[in-house]
């Protein structure tokens, strides 16, 4: 199928999908009708993004994972990762912050994916890096979204406003619990990645990853230490959160501030 075409499709899904969730969260309708009608949407969406990513990303020439293929395939990660959360926790919710996002990213892929960055051979012992780096840090923005979702919830009680969509939303330990399932899986693989990048690093310095090296072990460190406050100190709340958030932000500046620099200003 068409390329741009496909683009659309999974966007135009994405964001409807997104538009019946919200709809779901505003009216409070007894069924799940919207429920899963949003969630079918959101389906047909990750496969059309699916194939748009396997047409942008893998060339001839290797894999190209530019700066906006890299997002877009991040994007659809989360968003397959999120359809398959759902069929087990009530996360649904999380698909109004994360839909929006993936459409964006095949958007801005189908325009500048295949005009920048260069493509490695698909053979290369650094795909396990790749691969795991892109699932950790999929697994970390959804933790991120659903952060903010529980910060959102947290001040609505703190400021006793308990009506409107926070009645749709799960109970707040719920949502805490639903927090650190996902920080703990997220680190799992983010400890992975780390791993099988420092096997296959040659020269940290000639090949430019000091600084996403030195920002990844920082998000590292930041996830650790909140899973052990978490574990030891029983940490939650609006600790959980700021952690939740800088961890990821270090996490982002590690790949894609890198990857801006690199790319943008240093052409390389």
């Amino acid at each position: 199928m068409n390329h741009t075409l496909l683009t659309f499709i999974a966007s135009g899904l994405y964001l409807a999908a997104s538009t019946g969730l919200t709809l779901r969260l505003v009216s409070r309708p007894t069924g799940k009708t919207i429920r899963n009608i949003s969630l079918l949407l959101a389906l047909l969406a990750v496969i059309a993004h699916a194939m748009q990513v396997y047409q942008t990303s893998w060339t001839a020439a290797g894999l190209n994972l530019s700066f906006f293929n890299a997002a877009s395939l991040i994007g659809w990660l989360m968003a397959a990762f999120l359809l398959l959360a759902t069929l087990r926790k009530p996360v649904e919710n999380l698909g109004i912050v994360i839909l929006p996002v993936a459409a964006v990213t095949a958007l801005l892929s189908l325009i500048f994916g295949r005009t920048q960055g260069s493509s490695a051979p698909i053979g290369a012992n650094i795909d396990w890096h790749i691969l795991f780096s892109m699932v950790a840090y999929s697994l970390l923005g959804i933790a991120a979204a659903q952060a903010l979702l529980l910060w959102v919830q947290e001040y609505h009680l703190r400021n006793r406003h308990p009506g409107g969509f926070i009645r749709m939303l799960p109970a707040l330990q719920t949502m805490e619990e639903m927090l650190f399932q996902l920080l703990r899986l997220g680190f799992a693989v983010l400890t992975v990645a780390l791993i099988t990048g420092a096997l296959s690093l040659d020269n940290i310095f000639a090949q430019h990853l000091v600084h996403k090296t030195v920002l990844s072990i920082t998000a590292w460190i930041v996830f650790a230490v909140l899973l052990f406050g978490h574990w030891r100190f029983g940490w939650r709340g609006r600790t959980a959160i700021r952690w939740t958030l800088g961890g990821f932000i270090a996490l982002m500046l590690a790949y894609f501030g890198t990857k801006l620099v690199l790319q943008f200003i240093l052409h390389r």
